[in-house]
This record gives C-alpha cells, structure tokens and sequence, in this order.
C-alpha cells in the first residue's frame, strides 16, 4: 500500500447484527457527483474533508488541498474496477453487497503529512470502520491516458489504482468468496500467496536469498507491519494490475523487483498460472481492461444492492 495506511476502525455499532442474513437494499446509479458532504457524514467534516462522492454506494471524501480534478479520476477508478464493462450495472453484486454493508469508504487528503495529522476518532465514534488512505499527491490521472502509458521512470504510478483496489478486495472479494478469497491462510488465493512466496510464513522471513525470502519466490514484500492479510492484499494487487497491464512499462520491471517479479501479464501467466487462471476467472468477474479513471457509463440503470448484516 502506498498510502501506507489502510484504516480499519474497530468500534463497534449497533448496525452490527450476527448473521449474514439481508436486513435491507439500497439503491445505487452509476451517476458520479461531487458534492458537499452530507450531514449524516458530518463526522468526516470534523477531520477535514469537504468534499463527496458516492460510488455505486461506496463513499470517497476529499480534504480542501485535494483537487476536484483528483477526486473526479478517484472517483472513476473506483466506478471502473466495479464496473469495467461501462454499461451502468455493477458487475458483481456479491461483492459490491459486502462493500456497501461494511460502509467502505476512502478518504483523500492531500498529502501523506495531512494524514498523520487527521485525528480519525470523530469517523471511527460514527462508526465507519472500513477505510483505505489515498493521498492526494499520489493520484495521477495523467498516468494512463487513451490506453497509454504515460511514466517518465519505472517509479511513476498512479496511487489510485491501488489503494482503491485494496478495499474491493480486502472487505469486497474476501468476504464475498472467503474460502476462495479470503485473506487466511488456507484459502485458493492464500494458497497461490503462499507459493509465489516459497512458503508459509506469518511474517517477513529472515536469512532467505531474496530478502530473506526463498531463492524460489518471485513474491518478496518486506514491510514488517504488514502481517498475512495484508501480505494477501497485497499480492492479489500486484497480480492483477500486472495482469491489467499497469505494471507493464520502461523501467518497471527493475523498479518493482525488489518486492515483485512478474509485472506484465505473460510473465504472470507462465510465472504465476495458478493466481492467473483465479483472476481471470469469469464467475469473479475481476476487471480485465485497467481503469483510467474515465468512466463513461452507456446508460444510467438502477441497480438494488443487498444490505446485509455484518459480523466483523
């Protein structure tokens, strides 16, 4: 994670109810709207946001010193990964279900320092306990631009298009498909982790040739802080937008080799066949052309998502 936050506010509320039974549905539109933050999110006003979108009930909130121009390109990001086709209808209701029920919501402050700054107990007391940071500085829709890559070094990458894919699978896939997707140890995309890694391990391991990693791992993260779950998180992103073909420009392939091996889609094919055939998959519906923040929905339906009850 760039952003090197992925908030995860533990309160609990008594929106929590046991059981995964459907307690209700909302109603979702792919229109795109910046707007002023409503009042019953007043509690993101008292951080410092000033400034809303609702995507397919998926909430993004912006600070003042994040531009209009960013959180639109976040804001279509996020629409294209839930629904890569266009056509107005989100792809996996399953998965945008889990999403809308948990309340995921992203917050874009401008800077990394005005995260560390934004005393988040106000949003975690209203109970919004699903969040992932997307700095403002790190957003870059010139990044790919008409289905070109535009990066002047191997270093240059568009944030938004991980940190909004982290919650899409993290609070989405994990627990619209947990024995398939879940970021345990045991399921079918733990197991692929496991592998790229050379090995089970519940953290960074030492003493490896490959920063501390088996000479046969060609997934090699090293963040201490990050433990197995966001280590799975982490490496279904960098699986699927090297699939995508985001990861797949000069440079890219040194700059990332510290921590991953196979950034063009080939070589995740033949170097990763079993994660490959997971995320390209039809019943999952993953997206398979990378969003550039564009989205430009062919028609605007209504589409009736579950709200279902949540444990966690």
């Amino acid at each position: 994670m760039t952003a090197g936050l992925m908030l995860v506010l533990m309160s609990i509320t008594s929106a929590q109810i046991i059981g995964n039974n459907v307690i209700g549905s909302i109603e979702v539109t792919p229109r795109i709207e910046i707007a002023e933050i409503p009042s019953e999110f007043s509690a993101f006003r008292q951080v410092g946001c000033d400034k809303y979108v609702n995507v397919f009930g998926v909430h993004i909130f912006a600070s003042q010193t994040t531009s209009e121009d960013k959180l639109s390109h976040a804001a279509g990001v996020l629409a294209q990964y839930l629904d890569n086709d266009e056509d107005g209808v989100p792809d996996n209701t399953l998965v945008l279900s889990q999403l809308v029920s948990r309340n995921v919501f992203i917050i874009m402050p401008g800077t990394e320092a005005e995260m560390e700054r934004m005393e988040m107990e106000p949003v975690e007391e209203a109970g919004y306990r699903f969040g992932q940071g997307l700095y403002g500085e790190e957003t870059k829709p010139d990044f790919l631009v008409d289905g070109k890559i535009n990066a002047p070094d191997g270093h240059y990458y568009d944030g938004a298009l991980e940190e909004i894919l982290h919650p899409i699978t993290q609070h989405g896939y994990a627990n619209a498909y947990p024995e398939v997707f879940g970021e345990v140890r045991g399921s079918t995309l733990a197991k692929c982790m496991d592998a790229a890694r050379g090995g089970y391990f519940e953290r960074v391991p030492k003493g490896g040739p490959k920063s501390g990693y088996p000479a046969e791992a060609w997934y090699h993260y090293t963040d201490e802080t990050c433990d197995y779950d966001c280590m799975v998180t982490e490496y279904i992103y960098w699986a699927l937008t090297s699939i995508l073909g985001t990861q797949d420009f000069p440079g890219r392939h040194e700059a990332l080799e510290v921590e991953w091996e196979l950034n063009t889609k080939e070589r995740v094919r033949t170097g990763d066949p079993k994660v490959y055939e997971l995320l390209t998959d039809p019943q999952y519906k993953f997206p398979t052309k990378a969003p550039d923040g564009n989205y430009s929905p062919s028609a605007f339906p209504v589409t009736v998502v579950p709200i279902i009850a949540i444990e966690d």
